[in-house]
């Protein structure tokens, strides 16, 4: 499946304006759509001469973090950590290991942002040891949990935790545990291939100065990556829809959730677990911006269009990628608006559920219940406030205010429906129902 070659056009145009403004030597984008790429473009000089623009590698940066993350919480899943245990439960007494591995992924750690020693971006690496000698934990900039502070270094402590508890090098375990899967044969460590230069554009003059491609050493963990637009576009699918042998979506979901954030940016970007969750799109856009000496970079992915785009440009500049990548985004939605999943006849009410669908009232608020596929579903002047699930004989809140709470459904002697109760909310047919509990009767 690809876009329409008017539509194609219309992403070119962004693309096109984001390379001509943000004075950028070659930029690549890529937009996906229900689990598979449908459009990339390039705009600007090739970074490559005479190789596919689309099979250049170039560096990610912190997107590198995502990946960091994944390890992490495959490693929670797998029950081999949790994420309310402090680092030095797996490394020790190391400077900043008493922050726990929640508020590392999440930036609320509240430890200084960069590591100590020359600027890590342009340095040789250090080993781990090395760094962590660098540190004592005294440099904090906040409290642990207080807010969000971005840590880079923080980054480091989770790569070494990940090492170390799968008895393998944190690359290592990038490459059989995401990338193997994913088939993401073009992303590599340090440059393999055809890989774009990093350049410096001068503000003034227009020229341009190579960028070095280190070695970051125990700071890879934050920013090391390289790899080539369609590889990066499949890594976007894998954000937008799970993988069975890397992270199904439920997990991605609850990592997408905001953890920590800012006064001055309020809910218009937070961070969840390793992943920046914008405000944008059908809500929210979730993923990852990055940059590194010479290079920038953006994934982000919105769950309910199930969209998602990627821009990779090699230089050093001002220019925001994940600007580019939402107007990429709602120029996608504009042209070729999201399908909504096609309604289905439900199999039936299940009987943990019988009688139940219809109208209740929540004091003298109508709600009706309804099956939509599998859910029970309560709507409030047609807007869905929440959904239900059988779960085990239970009925669980999946959506809403009541999610994750048990809806209990009171019968009468004869088998009917008398009221239902949702953690001590009570819905009746009527309103004020006299013979139901609170808030049974009148006001």
């Amino acid at each position: 499946m690809t876009v329409t070659d008017l539509t194609a056009r219309r992403l070119l145009g962004r693309l096109a304006n984001a390379q001509s403004t943000g004075k950028l030597p070659s930029v690549v984008g890529g937009v996906v759509r229900d689990g598979e790429p449908v459009w990339f473009g390039t705009y600007g000089g090739p970074a490559v001469e005479g190789h596919d623009p689309f099979d250049v590698q170039y560096r990610i940066g912190s997107i590198t973090k995502t990946m960091t993350a994944v390890l992490v919480l495959q490693l929670e899943r797998e029950g081999r950590l949790a994420l309310d245990d402090p680092a030095s439960t797996v490394l020790g007494d190391v400077g900043y290991a008493d922050r726990s591995l929640r508020d590392l992924l999440a930036h609320s750690s509240g430890m200084q942002s960069e590591p100590a020693g020359s600027w890590w971006e342009r340095s040789a690496g250090l080993s781990f040891d090395e760094l962590a000698g660098l540190h004592d934990g005294s440099g904090t900039a906040f409290a642990a949990s207080e807010r969000f502070h971005y840590s880079n270094l923080g980054y480091a402590l989770l790569g070494e935790v990940v090492a170390r508890l799968l008895g393998c090098t944190w690359w290592e375990a990038v490459q059989q545990r995401i990338l193997s899967p994913l088939g993401m044969s073009r992303t590599s460590y340090l440059p393999e291939g055809a890989a774009a230069q990093g350049q410096s554009v001068h503000p003034y003059d227009g020229t341009l100065m190579d960028e070095p491609a280190t070695d970051t050493g125990a700071m890879a963990p934050a920013g090391q990556v390289w790899a080539t637009i369609q590889d990066l576009a499949t890594y976007a699918v894998f954000l937008g829809t799970g993988h069975p042998d890397v992270l199904p979506i439920e997990a991605l979901d609850r990592a997408y959730v905001p953890q920590s954030s800012t006064p001055e940016d309020g809910l218009r970007s937070t961070h969840g677990l390793g992943f920046q969750v914008f405000a944008g799109g059908s809500g929210t856009l979730a993923g990852h911006t990055g940059s590194m000496p010479g290079f920038l970079a953006t994934v982000l992915v919105d769950r309910t269009r199930r969209t998602g785009g990627v821009v990779l440009a090699n230089a050093t500049t001002g220019y925001s990628p994940a600007a580019v990548v939402t107007e990429l985004l709602e120029e996608l939605e504009r042209w070729e608006p999201t399908m909504p999943e096609p309604w289905r006849p439900s199999a039936g009410v299940p009987p943990e559920l019988a009688g139940v669908p219809g109208v209740w009232h929540w004091g003298n608020t109508p709600f009706v219940f309804a099956m939509e596929g599998t859910r029970l579903t309560a709507r409030r002047n047609g807007m869905a406030a929440y959904s239900f699930e059988v779960r085990n004989g239970r009925v669980v809140g999946v959506t809403g205010y009541h999610a994750g709470e048990e809806l209990k459904v009171v019968r009468r002697a004869d088998g009917t429906v008398g009221h239902l109760d949702i953690a001590t909310f009570i819905y009746t047919r009527t309103p004020y129902d006299p013979d139901a509990p609170i808030p049974g009767g009148l006001p």
